[in-house]
C-alpha cells in the first residue's frame, strides 16, 4: 500500500477488521495501487499518504474528515485526497459503504503534465461529480483481477492528470497546438504490427520519437482515441478473424494479444454489445 505518514495523536492506519469488513488489492503496477474495500462502521483512524488517493464510492455513504471538515461521498461520486493531507474514514449509515480507490505517485502526475509545465493540480473540494474525473478514474478500477498494461497505465495517468488539471481553476487550459501526423502514423503502423509489444511504452517512444504522454496527446488529437484503445480494437479485429476461422476462444484471445479469454470477452462486450461466444454462434 502507499506509505502511510502517521498522525502523531493517533495509532495510524492499522486496525483489526470486524466481521464483514474486507480489502482486496489488484496486481502490482509501478506507481499505482488499486484497491476495493468494504466497511460496515469505522474504517480508518486519522492518517495521511504520500500519494494522491482517487476513488469512487460504489455503495452506501463514505464519511470522513478532511482539511478540518466533515465530508460525505455518495455512490458514483469521485473522491480526491491530496498527498500529505490528514483524513479518516467511516460509514455514514448502518449499512456500511464500499468503494474502489487508486493511489497514484504524485511524480507520475507531474510527469504527465510536464509538457505543459504545470504544477501539481489541487482540488479544494475532495468530493466531486465532475464527469471528466469520473471518466478518467473508472478505467483504472474496472478490472482489478489483472495487471494494467504499460500503455494502458500511461493513458490512465494522462487522463487523470488532465482531468485533475481541468478541475483546478488556478491552471490555464491547454490544447495540442500543432499536430504531428507523422509520429501518429508511425505509432499506428507499429501498433498494427505488434499486438503484444504495442503495450510497451518504451517501444512506442522508440518507434515515434515522442515521449509517451506527448504521443498520447497527439494520437488523441489526430485520431480521436488513445494508443491503448486503438491497440485493443486491432486486437479485437484479429480475434474476430481467428474465431471466424474456427479457432477456439482461448486461442483467439492469446494469439490476439489479450491476457486471457476473460480479458478479451470484457473488451468484446464493450465494443460490440455481445460476448465473443454469442457472436461466433450467429454465423451460419
Amino acid at each position: 500500500m502507499p506509505t502511510v505518514l502517521e498522525h502523531k495523536s493517533t495509532p495510524g492506519l492499522e486496525r483489526s477488521c470486524r466481521q464483514g469488513d474486507w480489502i482486496r488489492a489488484a496486481p502490482a503496477c509501478q506507481g499505482l495501487e488499486r484497491i476495493e474495500a468494504r466497511f460496515l462502521g469505522h474504517a480508518f483512524d486519522p492518517h495521511r499518504h504520500d500519494t494522491y488517493a482517487i476513488g469512487v464510492t460504489t455503495q452506501g455513504v463514505q464519511s470522513f474528515r478532511y482539511r478540518g471538515r466533515a465530508e460525505q461521498s455518495l455512490p458514483g461520486q469521485v473522491l480526491v485526497l491530496h498527498p500529505d493531507e490528514i483524513h479518516d474514514g467511516h460509514a455514514g449509515t448502518e449499512t456500511g459503504f464500499r468503494y474502489r480507490i487508486l493511489y497514484v505517485d504524485p511524480g507520475l502526475i507531474h510527469d504527465a503534465l510536464a509538457e505543459w509545465r504545470y504544477p501539481l493540480p489541487f482540488l479544494r473540494e475532495p468530493v466531486s461529480d465532475d464527469r471528466r474525473l469520473v471518466a478518467a478514474v473508472l478505467p483504472a478500477l474496472e478490472e482489478l483481477d489483472r495487471p494494467l498494461e504499460e500503455v494502458e497505465r500511461d493513458q490512465i495517468l494522462l487522463d487523470l492528470a488532465e482531468a485533475l488539471a481541468a478541475a483546478d481553476p488556478s491552471l490555464p487550459r491547454r490544447r495540442v497546438s500543432a499536430r504531428d501526423w507523422r509520429a501518429v502514423e508511425r505509432a499506428r503502423d507499429f501498433l498494427d504490427g505488434n499486438l503484444r509489444q504495442g503495450s510497451r511504452s518504451a517501444a512506442l517512444e522508440a518507434a515515434t520519437g515522442l515521449g509517451r504522454y506527448a504521443l498520447a496527446r497527439q494520437f488523441r488529437a489526430c485520431l480521436g482515441t488513445s494508443p491503448y484503445r486503438y491497440l485493443v480494437m486491432r486486437r479485437l479485429d484479429r480475434a474476430r478473424a481467428l474465431i471466424q476461422q474456427g479457432r477456439s476462444l482461448v486461442e483467439a484471445a492469446l494469439d490476439s494479444g489479450f491476457a486471457d479469454q476473460s480479458h478479451m470477452t470484457r473488451h468484446f462486450r464493450k465494443a460490440y454489445g455481445l460476448t465473443p461466444k454469442r457472436w461466433a454462434g450467429l454465423f451460419v
